[in-house]
């Protein structure tokens, strides 16, 4: 079997996305989701917090459609990197690149104003899986 790099994620965001724009014009979004890690049953409940980043026009929908305590689903990827500091330490990044987002907050906990008819609630933009897989 072929090697992927596929991640599936659950959770809330965190913060109010924020939209940006490339030197080249193309619009991306970052936030971050609290999702909850699996623990034993009598242990105390563990999230962690991985930052997503979108691009182009989902970057524009979640950007519209989402604030903080949306749930979501993301469908994407990891991606590593590593920058230095303004202390010229080597800082370490693992982001979640989201190819789809599925909006997952019922149409009741939308804030007012919030055009529910034009959100979309599929995920699009998802490549197909290999037909050579065996589930």
């Amino acid at each position: 079997m072929n090697a992927r790099n596929i991640v599936h994620l659950i959770g809330n965001l965190t913060r109010d996305p924020e939209l940006s724009t490339t030197q080249n014009g193309i619009n991306y979004c970052k936030f971050s989701i609290g999702v909850s890690r699996a623990v034993a049953k009598d242990a105390e409940k563990q999230s962690d917090f991985p930052s997503i980043t979108c691009w182009r026009g989902t970057a524009d929908s979640v950007c519209k459609y989402l604030h903080k305590g949306s749930k979501v689903c993301i469908a994407g990827n990891l991606q590593t990197g590593s920058y230095e500091n303004k202390d010229g330490v080597k800082v370490y990044t693992t982001d979640v690149v989201a190819e789809a987002v599925e909006f997952l907050t019922p149409k009741s906990d939308e804030p007012a104003g919030a055009s529910v008819t034009e959100m979309p609630k599929t995920i699009a933009n998802m490549k197909p899986v290999d037909e050579d897989m065996p589930f």
